[in-house]
């Protein structure tokens, strides 16, 4: 790496963002709450298949309604926050978690299925409210390495959540993986309670107390529903990957080597979350999601061998974590301090519709014409989002230019 290089991608935005109080403590926090929040997809799976004696298909409607209760819920359990503060939304979603995850393995199914939806409305707001604390702790000039640290946090919990549950089932039985599992989100909404981290901090400016009312008219704006969208199609992009992947191995013959390949894909986004904290520029979520979505497209062209599959997947692995973090990042600008929880709550709502409808929109491309299909619909769908949320980027771009900042804003607390 050359001395030039040295000095855009360093460690000094890292240390700077980590040095501050209490962020250190809720990244940690974060990862260990969110394994087994990763884990109960697949452990819902298993246990419909294995338990009940139902197939995939009746598995994945519980899958589904618990997508569609967080869907819900997630904005609702954020605008709680916001009035109520974090440790009430704890206890609530808390018990809720408990009551589920302790009695779900003996419901029949016509019983479990409502009762997932009610869970997935009620589910740990862990995502939402780490995403919220990192608003309130870090100044905004700090934020964009604090969300990559953030982006690449989720994606170790993704990468050690489902195969811990799958090594579980395998071990000891499907039944016993959902007790564990439960006994973990409710452990980790007690961590988080004990934390207590902040919603709205005075030390970065931001008012504390109750929040005071802030119609939706006046931060619901058409700049915020494009990040939200742009979010929904960055998601769905990853979630139709996610299937189209397995699909090009399986009809290769190399369906042993998912595994490896899904690990490489992580693998490269961690490097990409790690590349966009530590440059000294920012990048828009419109033109990430773009360019996420255009190296999707040609993927499966990769797909002759799973090293060649590999290979292809690692432009776009890249630039997972960053779309992410930087949409985040992006919400939190973009709203009051006083309703940043439900901004968040509908940011998580957009994740998970945009995964929701990204897998099984690519299974049934796959099912209709051939594997490498998947990447190119779910890109190509992606790309399109991009292209019609554009003009709200150029207007915002232009307004900018013809109304320049005060002089002031633009000083650093060195330069007054």
């Amino acid at each position: 790496m050359s001395p030039e290089v040295r000095t855009h991608v360093n460690m000094k935005p890292y240390r700077r963002a980590l040095a501050l109080p209490g962020l250190r403590s809720l990244l940690v926090v974060a990862v260990l709450a969110r394994i087994p929040l990763t884990a109960t997809g697949v452990t819902l799976t298993f246990h419909v298949v294995f338990d009940l004696d139902r197939g995939y298909g009746a598995a994945g409607l519980v899958g589904a309604a618990v997508t569609v209760g967080a869907a819900i819920g997630g904005p609702i359990l954020g605008r709680l926050v916001d009035q109520r503060g974090l440790r009430p939304v704890l206890v609530l979603t808390g018990i809720a978690e408990a009551i589920f995850w302790s009695t779900a393995p003996t419901l029949p199914y016509p019983v479990l299925l409502p009762a997932a939806f009610v869970a997935g409305s009620l589910a740990l707001p862990i995502f939402s409210v780490v995403r919220q604390s990192i608003a309130a702790l870090v100044p905004e000039d700090q934020r964009r390495p604090a969300y990559a640290l953030d982006s690449m946090s989720v994606e170790l919990s993704f990468m050690i959540g489902p195969a811990l549950a799958v090594a579980l089932v395998t071990a000891i039985s499907a039944q016993t993986t959902m007790y564990l599992v439960g006994g973990g989100i409710v452990a980790a909404g007690i961590a988080l309670w004990l934390v207590n981290p902040p919603i709205r901090e005075a030390t970065t400016g931001e008012p504390s107390g109750p929040a005071q009312r802030v119609p939706r008219r006046q931060w619901l704006t058409p700049r915020l529903l494009a990040v939200l969208a742009l979010s929904t199609a960055a998601t769905l992009v990853l979630g139709g990957t996610d299937v189209a992947v397995v699909a090009v191995l399986r009809a290769s013959g190399e369906v042993g080597w998912t595994g490896a390949v899904l690990a490489i894909w992580a693998v490269a986004s961690l490097a990409g979350g790690f590349a966009y904290g530590a440059v000294h520029r920012s990048f828009s979520p419109l033109a990430l999601t773009a360019a996420l979505a255009l190296c999707t497209i040609p993927v499966g062209l990769g797909g002759a061998h799973w090293w060649l599959l590999c290979l292809a997947l690692i432009p776009a692995g890249a630039l997972c974590a960053p779309t992410i973090a930087a949409s985040s990042d992006a919400v939190s600008r973009l709203v009051p301090p006083q309703v940043r929880g439900e901004a968040m709550g509908l940011h998580g709502s957009a994740v998970t519709v945009g995964i929701a409808i990204g897998a099984p929109l690519a299974g049934a491309v796959i099912d209709a014409s051939s594997p490498a299909w998947g990447f190119v619909v779910t890109g190509a769908l992606g790309a399109l989002v991009t292209v019609v949320v554009l003009p709200i980027e150029l207007r915002r771009r232009r307004a900018a230019a013809t109304v320049p900042p005060p002089v002031e804003a633009d000083l650093t607390p060195a330069a007054r």
